[in-house]
């Protein structure tokens, strides 16, 4: 049953160009419908069997802290790696609102952080078409912060995941893509309930050619740069067990998981045929994030994915951010370097191989089985073999 859906246009790339998003499901109960209102048929087989399959460029970045008047500038430096991509997407820590109450009055170990509504139009023109809200400072305002939030991201043209149960189904040149944000709180899609999550991620990948997974997970802080294969805490607070948590997701149909949430690098892993970048630190602030030491390097990914959510390419733009937090291009290999070190040192066989130009390619040493069909709709099938396996 579809709970509640929106009619929206989405903006891709630039402003200026605009896709039609048909129908957009914003939270979905009890199963997924397609962007298009309906699964597509099996008429075009043949077409699909000689024609390459259309790709979109995914670009990623983590956690945006963003306080006071908008500032049109922060995001300068890295503007035009972001309008290269087509579905460009970042983690909104924190709220765009003038009400709300706060939900501490910032002691030991409490932040809040709250900007201006405007800010969400400097987000627009910078390049960003969705942003992630499953994390732990979306009620730092209250209900009241957030929805002024949201508000504020649908005014000025962008699209937010992450809330419980939602499903956001974005049309790409025919390609359907659904996107999910998880964090391990109550007004999220819950990342501690991985079995919830996994049924999340089947529904949509029945009506979605690309299913992709932002959580929002681990510990946090300069020691806070490994992947643990164990729940992770941090001031006592559940965290999760991303490692578990992103494996699940793909098994159940996930092509991508992208994480955010540790404020440091971390490393990157081949999965199933699928990339799992568990942290690529903090994207922005205005002096709300530390920036000291290795908490001040970043990264963005791009991904580029097939119609089936297939590999291409993919690679890191390495990042550092200035005292206050605004990112800019890092021309040293001290980002790439580090990626690469954490990958083999927690993922082994799994590291995904990092170049010193960032490029991403899948490990040498490692061959996949084949897997079964997640069986979404005729055209997939036709070759005769899983969408992995080919």
């Amino acid at each position: 049953m579809r709970a509640r859906a929106v009619r929206v246009v989405e903006a891709m790339r630039h402003p200026a160009r605009v896709l039609l998003l048909a129908l957009v499901p914003v939270l979905l109960l009890g199963g997924a419908a397609s962007a298009r209102g309906e699964l597509s048929t099996t008429t075009t087989v043949a077409a699909h069997r000689t024609a390459p399959l259309e790709t979109f460029t995914f670009v990623g970045g983590g956690d945006i802290a963003l306080t006071g008047d908008a500032d049109p500038h922060v995001f300068d430096g890295i503007r035009g790696y972001l309008r290269e991509g087509d579905l460009v997407v970042g983690n909104l820590e924190g709220t765009l609102t003038t009400g709300g109450v706060p939900k501490c009055s910032g002691g030991a170990g409490c932040f809040t952080f709250r900007g201006s509504p405007a800010w969400a139009a400097v987000l627009r023109r910078a390049g960003f078409n969705v942003l992630n809200v499953a994390n732990n400072h979306a009620l730092d305002y209250g209900v009241e912060g957030q929805r002024e939030t949201l508000t504020s991201l649908r005014d000025a043209g962008l699209l937010e995941q992450g809330l419980p149960g939602q499903v956001l189904h974005v049309s790409l040149r025919d390609i359907r893509i659904a996107l999910i944000g998880c964090a391990p709180y109550g007004w999220a899609q819950s990342l501690l309930d991985i079995a919830a999550s996994a049924r999340l991620v089947r529904n949509a990948a029945r009506a979605a050619d690309v299913v992709i997974v932002y959580m929002h997970a681990g510990a946090e802080g300069s020691d806070a740069d490994h992947v643990a294969d164990a729940d992770e805490t941090y001031l006592g607070e559940s965290r999760g067990n991303s490692r578990a948590f992103a494996h699940a997701m793909i098994r159940a149909g996930a092509d991508l998981v992208f994480g955010s949430g540790p404020h440091v690098l971390r490393g990157i892993e081949w999965y199933r045929k699928r990339l799992v970048v568990y942290s690529l630190g903090n994207l922005a602030g205005t002096h709300t994030l530390s920036t000291a030491g290795s908490l001040g390097a970043s990264a963005l990914l791009r991904a580029t994915l097939d119609a089936r959510g297939n590999f291409r390419n993919a690679s890191v733009v390495p990042l550092r951010l200035a005292p206050a937090g605004t990112p800019v291009v890092d021309t040293r290999a001290e980002v790439t370097t580090r990626i690469r070190a954490l990958s083999h040192a927690d993922f082994g066989v799994r590291a995904v191989r990092v170049s010193a130009t960032g490029r991403l390619a899948a490990p040498t040493t490692l061959t996949s089985g084949r897997r079964a069909s997640r069986g979404r709709q005729g055209r997939r099938l036709a070759s005769g073999c899983g969408r992995r396996a080919c």
